[in-house]
């Protein structure tokens, strides 16, 4: 796929380069900063987006460049196959470059990435992540609390 400004989306049937790839990951591991994971946990999150796992069902990742074609702002979300009872997708990575973060890039990827999802989409958030007011004029809400029982 050709880089240039604006959005590219990688799908099972469009997928990124190695180069893309690996520069995604990267992106999202930087920019996340404390609210991120491991390189190889974004990879992996990333292979199941593009249904490269068995068990995936698929998924996007949506990149935002700017007009030097670099990466300012990311998302890779997974879709669930539980549609109904819990949401069929669940954002998983989203990061906007911490030079350009203010400007309006987060809003412009989540709303592409609604318009993209088919189904519902849920996502967890911190609490004290400054994303979580966008995410809230976006109409998110939060009707559970999580809990997690760890091995």
């Amino acid at each position: 796929m050709e880089t240039s400004k604006g959005f590219s989306i990688y799908t099972p049937k469009q997928k990124p380069t190695n180069s893309e790839r690996s520069e995604l990951v990267d992106f999202l591991f930087k920019e996340l900063g404390k609210y991120g994971d491991p390189k190889e946990d974004i990879a992996n999150c990333l292979k199941f987006a593009l249904a490269e796992n068995k068990k995936s069902l698929g998924g996007f990742a949506l990149v935002y460049r700017n007009e030097k074609a670099e990466i300012v702002g990311a998302t890779i979300i997974n879709e669930t196959g539980m549609g109904k009872y819990i949401p069929e997708n669940i954002l998983v990575y989203i990061a906007v470059h911490e030079s350009t973060r203010g400007q309006g890039i987060g809003k412009k990827i989540m709303k592409k990435a609604i318009a993209t999802a088919e189904g519902d989409i849920a996502l967890h958030v911190e609490p004290d992540n400054p994303a979580k007011f966008l995410y809230e004029k976006l109409g998110f809400t939060n009707k559970y609390l999580e809990m997690r029982y760890q091995r």
